[in-house]
């Protein structure tokens, strides 16, 4: 894989941090700090770089400094010999993301420019959780395989929102019905097809990472577990005999919007039976899975975002953990409130401090 990595980082106006120039390490950034002085917000502002979206919020907005209208991240990228230019602008309602200073193409071509994992103490609803958290997975790894993913989704979820709009304002006789359904089977199927792809991929992944980190003769199964019916006949079907629930619901049951991966240890359910080092394990394997599958579809090593993971990880797991990364020869980033106990040595890393929304070396 071709090395990548941020070589400068300007962040101006984003949240608490009103004006942070990092010149990083192409391997470890220990950004160590106490809690509430701008640790994540840093991670996110990089993250906000790569994708031009928040891991933390939905809208652009909620990024942006109490005091200010507008926040940007601006880097300077290598990815092996060749550098680039990427900027993120973010308002209320609104987002521009440009590439050496020209508009990107589209958000879903931007995203996978630059490409970046992030592992937060919340992603252990990856296990533990409902299937919101599971799908995002899947939609992430999905714009590898497919650009028009993203594309297919958001115009399965507009549809999905009209039909409901129709539903509830003028019942289960609506003239739109109709289309609204034809629009949410074609592109929910094509949504489905690729999450059922991507899926194959992250079963073989997560669970040879599995047998490496957790206790050895667990078995682990990965397998996506969509919610629509498969064939357009059936799914066309599924939606015109739920009008009138889904009318009542406030929502539609059946569609990609319901889909999950379904995790099980030695046949049973993760959530109902796993151990919290058990849930600890699975989440560190599918996080281990999207390092691997990223890296091998875009054909460069992604940048890695660890938000005080290792708070949430007994020592066995954080060994494997920080192993694991050693082994990956990218760039990491990662913060802490205790950074004596990252066990990474001197010379493979760059400290940083952050106090109250500024960074200082050292």
């Amino acid at each position: 894989m071709r090395p990548l990595g941020i070589e400068a980082l300007s962040v101006r106006a984003f949240r608490n941090l009103e004006a942070v120039d990092l010149a990083p390490s192409a391997r470890f950034n220990v950004v160590s700090g106490d809690n509430g002085q701008g640790k994540t917000n840093l991670l996110e502002s990089i993250y906000v770089l790569a994708t031009s979206k928040s891991f933390r919020t939905p809208k652009p907005g909620d990024v942006v400094r109490h005091d200010g209208d507008v926040a940007s991240v601006r880097g300077r990228i290598r990815e092996d010999v060749d550098l680039r230019e990427q900027s993120v602008g973010l308002k209320v309602g609104g987002r521009l993301a440009k590439i050496e200073g020209k508009k990107a193409s589209s958000l879903a071509d931007y995203a996978i420019r630059t490409p970046v994992v992030v592992f937060h103490p919340g992603e252990i609803s990856l296990s533990m959780g409902g299937g919101g958290e599971r799908r995002r997975l899947l939609d992430r790894l999905a714009l590898y395989v497919s650009a028009g993913s993203l594309d297919d989704l958001d115009r399965y979820q507009r549809a999905m929102r009209e039909r409901q709009r129709a539903l509830e304002t003028r019942g289960t006789s609506a003239m739109d019905l109709d289309q609204w359904e034809e629009l949410m089977v074609l592109h929910g199927l094509a949504d489905m097809r690729v999450r059922g792809e991507v899926s194959e991929r992250l079963a073989a992944a997560t669970i040879s990472a599995f047998e490496r980190i957790a206790t050895p003769g667990l078995a682990l199964s990965v397998r996506y577990s969509p919610s629509a019916p498969s064939t357009e006949g059936d799914y066309r079907r599924a939606l015109f005999f739920s009008r009138a629930s889904d009318g009542r619901r406030g929502g539609a049951g059946v569609g990609p919007h319901r889909d999950d991966i379904a995790l099980h240890l030695d046949g049973r359910p993760v959530r109902g039976v796993a151990s919290q080092g058990q849930h600890r394990a699975a989440v560190l394997a599918l996080k281990a899975a999207e390092i691997h599958l990223v890296g091998s579809a875009r054909g460069a090593r992604p940048i890695l975002l660890l938000d005080d993971v290792s708070s949430e990880l007994d020592r066995s797991r954080t060994e494997a953990l920080f192993g694991f990364l050693q082994e990956q020869r990218g760039q990491v980033f990662l913060t802490t409130t205790r950074p004596e106990l990252i066990a990474i040595g001197k010379d493979e890393r760059s400290d940083f401090r952050v106090e109250g929304g500024r960074l200082f070396r050292g």
